[in-house]
């Protein structure tokens, strides 16, 4: 992303009748230029492709970082290169779990080995999969990055040439993903981003700063914003921060719930998260509480890492108008519930700003960030509410897209939650980061190998059809927290 900041409109939803249209052009298209020796294999029916058993290679290390390549008994020729998500380079909040450094073939394969259910079924449709950990954890984009891209040369070398690749990938993966996409047109035919911070660094770690920006005006006054000395210190800033938060929460008299619901809506935190489905005031609560904590996990010891690694605090919020993200409604919410918008904007106007470090801010954007210069076809997976990679990141990547005239190779698909749900079980899909069901993740690739290979662009009856329950056909996210900066 850019540090000039534009004015993010919300996502552009074709019509149903829009989509078909486009559908039936692409296949009325002249089909009388002869086709290439990649297009031929792209658009190849083969489901019976040669390919070489790399056997004890098919593990291994490229560059410090552990590979997995998982080959199916038959080979429809399509390589699924996968990139995971983020992974803290300490233990950190809000699990403290043991740091990660295996390769991942798909979103649910935890040790590399593809036994998990997913990655067995697209291995059964003769798939093959490769994905990688990267050398090093945290805001890893450079590194991601070349991992997938080195696994690529490794995956042709030792198996062969596959006749179309598609890259996938979550969350910070996503970002990858997409990165990797647009880098290499040579190669990637086809890109899956799920839950993807595809808006980029600077948009995503300054909504993280507006968090915890907000949670020290407001709740935790000896919250530390930047410039921690350990890993350790980070973490111990979030969980004073944390038991700050959850009072304030419980604390309706005092005017604490209406702290956290006003700093929620300065951000866009969704109202229902994995574990609360947000039917009533009280859910809702619990849901925002939860998605400030994700948020402030990030906005610490993931910022920690971030700032060794770029040389300094890279967010600022310098020119946040807060006041105008407040809408009637949340307003409303906040005034039911004992406070008043208008004081708590005054006391978080008493709070100094932040302004970033120039140099981090710039080094950050050189990790890697998104254009919109799509040159293969693109469906993106979403979750409405998604605590951590605000659902709005597609906002962002659907107007990068428009600017680079790369609209006809992008869609966006949303997945709903349960309008209610057990917080013992927790939502099946729509809500929580990443939260989809494997059926979704499934259709997602269907979506994408259809389009790519048979030239169907994706219509809504095809996609009510693959994605299933969940789909949300009309749901557009609106534009990113924070678009008066534009």
């Amino acid at each position: 992303m850019p540090t000039t900041y534009r004015r993010v409109a919300t996502r552009f939803v074709p019509s149903v009748a829009l989509l078909a249209t486009l559908a039936t052009a692409a296949c009325a298209a002249d089909t009388s230029t002869p086709l290439t020796g990649r297009q031929k294999a792209v658009q190849s029916r083969s489901d019976s492709v040669a390919m070489k058993n790399c056997a004890a290679q098919c593990t291994g290390d490229i560059d410090g970082a552990k590979y997995t390549i998982k080959l199916p008994q038959k080979w429809n020729g399509t390589l699924l290169l996968y990139s995971h998500g983020y992974r803290f380079a300490a233990p950190a909040p809000p699990t403290f779990s043991a740091v990660e450094t295996n390769a991942q073939v798909t979103s649910t394969d935890s040790d590399g080995s593809g036994s998990d259910e997913l990655s067995q079924k697209l291995l059964s449709e003769g798939y093959a999969l490769a994905g990688s950990s990267y050398k090093s954890n945290g805001w890893a984009v450079g590194d991601g990055v070349s991992a997938g891209e080195q696994l690529h040369d490794k995956f042709v070398s030792l198996v062969g040439k596959p006749n179309r690749t598609y890259v996938w990938g979550d969350s910070l993966g996503g970002l990858i993903t997409q990165i990797i996409a647009e880098k290499n047109p040579a190669w990637v035919d086809g890109a899956a981003p799920m839950c993807g911070a595809v808006a980029g660094p600077n948009y995503n770690f300054d909504v993280a700063l507006d968090v915890a920006f907000a949670v020290k005006a407001l709740v935790d006054p000896q919250l530390k914003l930047t410039g921690y000395s350990s890993a350790e210190d980070a973490a111990a800033n979030w969980t004073h921060a944390e038991k700050a938060v959850v009072k304030a929460a419980s604390d309706i008299s005092g005017g604490g719930t209406a702290k956290v619901l006003f700093i929620a809506a300065l951000v866009n935190a969704p109202t229902a998260t994995g574990t609360y489905d947000g039917h009533d005031v009280t859910s809702q609560v619990k849901a925002r509480v939860e998605a400030l904590l994700t948020a402030l996990a990030f906005g610490t010891s993931g910022r920690y890492e971030l700032e060794q690694r770029v040389g300094g605090d890279p967010s600022q919020n310098t020119d946040a108008n807060y006041p105008a993200r407040i809408d009637a409604a949340e307003n409303q919410l906040i005034s039911t519930v004992g406070g008043s918008v208008t004081k708590l904007e005054s006391a978080l106007a008493s709070l100094p700003r932040v302004s970033a470090d120039t140099a981090a801010r710039t080094a950050i954007e050189k990790l890697g960030d998104t254009t919109g210069q799509l040159s293969a076809p693109t469906v993106t997976l979403h979750t409405e509410a998604d605590p951590l990679v605000l659902v709005q990141n597609e906002s962002v990547l659907a107007a990068r897209t428009r600017v680079a005239g790369r609209s006809g190779q992008l869609v966006q698909l949303f997945i709903a939650p349960p309008a209610t749900f057990s917080e013992s079980t927790g939502a099946p899909y729509g809500a929580g980061h990443c939260n989809f069901s494997m059926g979704q993740r499934l259709g997602l690739i269907s979506v994408l190998d259809n389009w790519v290979r048979r030239s169907a662009y994706p219509v809504q009856s095809g996609l009510v059809s693959a994605i299933g329950d969940g789909y949300a056909p009309v749901f557009a996210p609106g534009p990113w927290p924070g678009d008066e900066k534009g």
